[in-house]
């Protein structure tokens, strides 16, 4: 089986990679694939946009394709940076851009009402059309400067209790059993065995 993943993110490209390290599949990226663009992220949900890039790769290639939208969403700014959390600084924004908005935004705000989440969708498209979608999340508090080298993204803000660390201090290992990115994708895993034995 080949799939595609509808992504240019190479941090997660490595996750996804990783978790499905082991299984009869056949990972391309859009790196194999030139000329191969991703349409624009402009669903009102992480659902609609995980489904839109995953829909145009599969029908552009004929292969299956796998594409994961996924953010942070602040209790304290209602939801936001939600699906704008790559580019929340504006187009083109780094992460370390997009990290220093965020804590500007909650500057003085007290540890109590920093809770956030991770959210994710991975929406999976066959070469037919028909579709799957597979969520995760992820439960934290947005720390008051970052910490950690590890992961990207929000990653060094995103502290997690039970841990005491953030997620960019935790190893990929251990990140990986926890995100809301790892437990999306763990759900994939089980569909896809289950597929991959069908006759």
């Amino acid at each position: 089986m080949k799939l595609v993943l509808a992504t240019r993110n190479p941090g997660k490209i490595r996750e996804i990679k990783a978790l499905l390290k082991g299984l009869p599949v056949e990972i391309l990226t859009l790196e194999d694939l030139p000329g191969l663009s991703l349409p624009p992220e402009d669903g009102k949900t992480f659902r609609e946009n995980a489904l839109k890039k995953a829909r145009a790769v599969a029908r552009a290639t004929g292969l299956w394709a796998l594409s994961d939208d996924s953010g942070l969403e602040v209790d304290h700014l209602r939801g936001r940076p939600g699906i704008y959390s790559a580019r929340y600084a504006g187009e083109g924004s780094t992460d370390e851009e997009n990290n220093r908005k965020l804590l500007e935004e909650l500057e003085g705000v007290p540890w109590d009402e920093r809770k956030a989440r991770y959210r994710c969708v991975i929406a999976l498209v066959d070469p037919k059309g028909r579709s799957f979608t597979f969520e995760g999340e992820c439960e934290g508090v947005i720390a008051e400067s970052p910490k950690g080298r590890g992961g990207f993204g929000y990653d060094p803000l995103f502290f997690l209790p039970e841990k005491g660390k953030t997620m960019a201090e935790l190893e990929p290992e251990e990140k990986n059993r926890i995100s809301h990115r790892g437990k999306a994708l763990r759900q994939f895993v089980l569909w896809l065995k289950e597929y991959l034995k069908r006759p």
